[in-house]
Parts: structure tokens; C-alpha cells; sequence
């Protein structure tokens, strides 16, 4: 099985310097892309290939380029900025590949720079990265030094400047337009679309956000061709996909695997199923904002378009899972709390809506939850749908709560009728009631 993300990467090893990538094959495609090809040969290349946004969304990565004024009257500078925030629960993809294999992302962005005309790039780094920033400065360094950044890359006249930009460290900083506010030194809340940063973002110019995991694709793409990378995957999106699991499970971690591998395979066969003494209730397919799926679901394929059909999202790829011992209103109500934290309070029904919902599970937690209480959090789940917040914050934070409702419902009710949590007991080493 090819690996194309993570065939660099040896775990408790560091990372190729320059010169070990460039043995690996490393800043070849970037030459090719510069030297061979127009801008348009590579967005048409990264189109072709089916590569979708691997940050949650899943929106087409060459359609999202294609947006981006071209030419010379085009507005100038253009920006490229790697979303690196990485707040979702759950989720440590682009950690790995950061720390594992820095010079990967940069080469992927100077493609993707170069085949959208930008001038200058940022990659917007979560906070807590350290190791990660120090690894991708040095990694900078070096391609700057080698001539892969700067003045005249490859004596082809394209220039680029690289830039790391710490996060002040907010969740909100991970949707692309409170990112652009939190990169120009505003506070970190979401813009009104359109425009959209395509055309007017970064300081009101043209400017592509794109995932970690997604720039790291694009080297391989311009590499083996639109086709080969169809060919990594078993359904209609193209390529490899990071997947990760965390949770009671015997080997929790991440696995670069075909897009639209099961999530059976990934839980039993990679995370060696669930660990001694516990049993699997459901699954967050794709970090916390997503909804539950239940064992019922275990053959469903993690792409976009199956866990999508099956009552939920892909999100980042990254299950959390829910085992017999861990009680299901705690676990939502650990993530609403987060969520209410995160909100930017920009509008309304996420500023106020999220902490009722928090509040009303505390409150089912401590045993004080009162008959109607369910009734409120389905309310507060569909006035925070789609289409009723500012930005997909809320909508993304009720997902847990809601799909929990669904598929354990007997849970909630047994926290108001026992006026108690029926996993304290479990909780301290117990037998569950």
C-alpha cells in the first residue's frame, strides 16, 4: 500500500533535513510545477485529481484555486496561508505530518503558491505547536538557503516569501476567515461571505486557506499525475487519508490509508479494537464537531459522501470513541462546554445558546437535570442548525449533542429520574447499573 503523506516519517526519529528529502525525491515536483508547467497545468492537475480539503469541509481544492483572479491585472500581492490552528478535538493529523516531515508542507505550498500567482505565504500555526515550529523554522532556513524560497526559485524568475505565524490560540482561529482576522493582528471572528478570501482576504487581497494535510498532498499529485492519485483510493474521492482514533482502544494513534477505507478496519484492524474491559456505544467519525454513529455503522466508509449518507461528516477523519464505561451525557457535555468556551461571541445564538446548553448538562451531571430539560437542548440543537449562526462554530458544536439525544436518549433520562450520573459508580472502578 502506498503511503505518500507519511512514507518519511519513522516514529522517535527526526525528520529528513533537506538534503535526506531531496534524496527522497523531495522538492522534485516543485521543480517540474515551476519549470514545465504554467499555473493553470497545476490547478488543472490538482482538479483533476479529486483532492478535496482534508480540513473538514471537503470543498474541491483546485475549484477553490480556480476562484483566484489571474493575469497581470490581477490584484497584487496574493496570499497562501496553511490553516495549521488544529483546535478540533480529537485531532492530531497535521501535527504528525508537520513534525514528521516539514519540508513536505513547504513544498506543497510553494506548488500551490506558484500555481495561484501568490507572493507571499503564512503558515498560521496553533500555539501549543513547539515542537512543530521549531521544526519547520529550521526546515524554512534551509529552503531559503537552498534557493526553494526567496528571489528567482530555480532560476525561474518566481518569487516567494515563507512566513510562521503563531496563533494566539483560539478555536475560532481554525474557520478561514476568523484565521485572516487573527493573522492581520484583529480580534479572531468570522467575516461575511461574499467576498470571499479567494478574491478580497488577507489585508483585503486575494488569498487561498488550505488544511495541512491538504498542501501535503500536492507535491505527489504534480508528481505521478491526476490519475495515479484517483488510483490511492477505494471510492470517489481522490487519495490517502490520515485517519486517527482516540479513546479505550488497545493501539489509539493515526494511519495514512485509502480515502474511503471502513471504519471497521480502521478501529479493529489498525487500532487493534476496543481495550480489555471495554465496549464500543458509538464513534465521533470526525473530530468532536461531527455527529455519533453507532455500531450499526461500523461498515460504513470513512469519504465524504458514505459518512455524509449515514447521518454524519468526515470532518478531519478522526474518531473519537464512546466505550460502555464512559457516560455519553458527560462526554457531550465536556465537549458543549469547550465549544461555548471557543465561541467568539460574534453573534447571538452561539454567544447565548451554546452556554445554556452547556448549563442544562452540568446541571443533568450533578443530578439536578428537571423533566422538559431534553426538550430545550433539541430546541437549542435546531436554532443553532445551519443557516441560523454567523459561521458553522454552532452548528458544528450542537452535532454531538444532538445525534446524542438520538442514540442515547435512556441515558439522559435516567440522569433526571435517578437525579444522579449512573456512571459515578463506573467511573471510580464500579460496576455499571
Amino acid at each position: 500500500m502506498e503511503r505518500p503523506l507519511t512514507g518519511n516519517i519513522k516514529p522517535g526519529e527526526a525528520p529528513l533535513d533537506l538534503r535526506g528529502y531531496r534524496q527522497a525525491g523531495g522538492y522534485e515536483a516543485a521543480a517540474r510545477a515551476l519549470r514545465t508547467m504554467t499555473p493553470q497545468e497545476v490547478q488543472a492537475a490538482v482538479k483533476d485529481s479529486g483532492l478535496r480539503g482534508r480540513g473538514g469541509a471537503g470543498f474541491p481544492t483546485g475549484q477553490k484555486w480556480s476562484f483566484v483572479p489571474m493575469g497581470p491585472d490581477a490584484p497584487r500581492p496574493k496570499y497562501l496561508i496553511a490553516n495549521a490552528d488544529e483546535m478540533e478535538p480529537g485531532t492530531f493529523k497535521d501535527r504528525l505530518l508537520m513534525e514528521g516531515d516539514p519540508h513536505q508542507l513547504i513544498e506543497g505550498m510553494l506548488i500551490a503558491a506558484y500555481a495561484t500567482q501568490a507572493d507571499a505565504a503564512y503558515i498560521f500555526l496553533r500555539w501549543a505547536y513547539k515542537l512543530a515550529a521549531e521544526r519547520l523554522s529550521k526546515a524554512i532556513a534551509e529552503a531559503y538557503d537552498a534557493g526553494y524560497l526567496g528571489h528567482d526559485i530555480l532560476g525561474t524568475g518566481y518569487r516567494l516569501d515563507l512566513y510562521l505565524h503563531t496563533s494566539s490560540g483560539r478555536y475560532m482561529c481554525g474557520e478561514e476567515t476568523g484565521l485572516l482576522n487573527s493573522l492581520e493582528g484583529k480580534r479572531a471572528t468570522p467575516r461575511s461571505k461574499p467576498p470571499f478570501p479567494q478574491v478580497s482576504g488577507a489585508w483585503g487581497r486575494p488569498t487561498v486557506v488550505n488544511n495541512v494535510e491538504t498542501l501535503c498532498n500536492v507535491p505527489h499529485i504534480v508528481a505521478n499525475g491526476a490519475g495515479w492519485f484517483k488510483g490511492l483510493s477505494k471510492s470517489d474521492d481522490g487519495g490517502t487519508k490520515i485517519y486517527g482514533v482516540s479513546g479505550h482502544v488497545k493501539l489509539p494513534g493515526a494511519w495514512e490509508l485509502p480515502m474511503g477505507t471502513t471504519i471497521r478496519e480502521i478501529l479493529e484492524e489498525r487500532a487493534g479494537g476496543m481495550a480489555p474491559g471495554y465496549a464500543l456505544r458509538g464513534i465521533i467519525p470526525g473530530g468532536a464537531s461531527t455527529d455519533f454513529l453507532v455500531e450499526k455503522h461500523l461498515d460504513v466508509k470513512m469519504d465524504f459522501a458514505s459518512v455524509q449518507a449515514a447521518g454524519s461528516r468526515l470532518g478531519t477523519g478522526t474518531m473519537i470513541i464512546l466505550d460502555d464505561r464512559t457516560c455519553p451525557v458527560g462526554m457531550v457535555a465536556n465537549l458543549e462546554r469547550f465549544f461555548a468556551r471557543e465561541s467568539c461571541g460574534w453573534c447571538t445564538p452561539c454567544r447565548e445558546g451554546l452556554p445554556w446548553a452547556a448549563k442544562l448538562l452540568a446541571a443533568l451531571e450533578r443530578g439536578e437535570g428537571r423533566p422538559g430539560d431534553l426538550d430545550r437542548l433539541e430546541e437549542l440543537c435546531r436554532g443553532l442548525a445551519p443557516g441560523h449562526t454567523y459561521c458553522a462554530l454552532a452548528p458544528g458544536a450542537v452535532e454531538p449533542l444532538q445525534s446524542a439525544l438520538k442514540y442515547f436518549r435512556e441515558d439522559f433520562e435516567r440522569h433526571i429520574s435517578e437525579k444522579h450520573c449512573p456512571w459515578e459508580a463506573v467511573s471510580r472502578g464500579g460496576i455499571r447499573n
